[in-house]
């Protein structure tokens, strides 16, 4: 006998069936990495989110007082400082005045950097003003130091300055800048020790291009006669540069571009060039050249170009920097004397 199925069971029947072949599917799909669109297509897991992006390291805030100072700090610091130049390039730190803005720097600064010896004769009052209580480096400390009345050289009859004082320009030997380097390296090694060894390794190789630099000019110079190695600046700021390759410098106005030269003091370094046929005067690119240029003109000598004294030049692609500027200045002196091969680069 047939049993009839009725309409509902038959409906039951149909509704587990569906639900039994979902499952199958979904089972399938989940072992075959089905995407969500029934397509096959693998689907993508969810990338891990991004660490976060680390913040720079701070720099070393620097106060260096001039810009010869400032670029040796930036030679031997290189992007681990952050430096304040006082007195900028193309400008006189003899009648320099300080600012408030000078001041808020120094404040905020970990290491001030100062050349020393008289130089800076505004330094003192502006880091006291500033409350600043942190280490100053004094760069040419330890040099061989010499005095105004001491220069190899000589000096103009009649200038001004007072005997006795040190001669603060010790930068103008490349042997004497090596000491400043290494009294800089010293001072940022302290100030930051965690990046000793950059420091150091960046100190020697600048020591080593000053170095190369004073090897060239010392053979340059040597092959002009003694006689003959006498010139003309406008103040008395190249003793070191004297002594180092054996040139007589001579100035109307003392180590400080302050000083007025007497009318009675040019006439008789007129005649001074006269007699001794000194051969070239140079004006500076800090000092006013008109005096200079009256010098050549009456005594018959020859101008024979600028020279970077205290500072470097922004305007001048000759003094950006310092090993530019002695290389330069080392280059015009034997060139003008009558010297012949370029010095060698560093």
């Amino acid at each position: 006998m047939r049993t009839c199925i009725g309409e509902p069971e038959r409906g039951a029947q149909r509704r587990r069936a569906v639900l039994g072949a979902c499952a199958a599917l979904a089972v399938a799909c989940g072992l075959a990495g089905c995407g969500p669109a029934g397509d096959g297509a693998r689907s993508t897991p969810t990338a891990p989110a991004a660490a976060p992006t680390a913040a720079p390291e701070p720099k070393l805030a620097v106060v260096a007082t001039f810009s010869i100072l400032a670029d040796m700090v930036a030679n031997v610091g290189g992007d681990r400082v952050a430096i304040t130049t006082l007195v900028a390039a193309d400008s006189d730190a003899h009648v320099y005045s300080p600012t408030p803005a000078n001041a808020k720097a120094i404040a905020s600064a970990a290491l001030v950097v100062v050349n020393g010896m008289g130089f800076e004769g505004w330094i003192d009052k502006l880091i006291k003003a500033s409350g600043y209580t942190g280490p100053v480096v004094v760069a040419a400390e330890g040099i061989r130091a010499i005095k105004a009345a001491q220069h190899a050289h000589g000096h103009g009859p009649g200038h001004a300055h007072r005997h006795g004082e040190l001669d603060p320009h010790a930068w103008q030997s490349p042997v004497q800048a090596q000491r400043y380097v290494e009294n800089i390296a010293r001072a940022l090694i302290a100030a930051d020790p965690a990046h000793e060894e950059a420091y150091r390794q960046r100190a020697a190789a600048y020591v080593e291009a000053l170095r190369r630099l004073d090897e060239g000019a010392r053979a340059r110079f040597s092959a002009i006669p003694a006689e003959q190695r006498r010139v003309i600046t406008g103040h008395d700021a190249f003793g070191y540069f004297g002594d180092a390759y054996g040139v007589r410098f001579f100035a109307p106005r003392g180590m400080s571009t302050e000083g007025e030269a007497s009318a009675k003091g040019v006439a008789q370094l007129i005649a001074q060039i006269r007699a001794q046929k000194i051969r070239a005067v140079f004006v500076e690119n800090i000092s006013d050249p008109r005096l200079v240029e009256q010098l050549a003109r009456e005594s018959g000598a020859r101008v024979g170009g600028v020279l970077f004294s205290d500072a470097l030049s922004v305007k001048d692609a000759r003094a950006r920097t310092y090993l530019e500027m002695m290389r330069h200045n080392i280059d015009t002196v034997a060139t003008a004397l009558g010297a012949d091969a370029a010095p060698p680069k560093p």
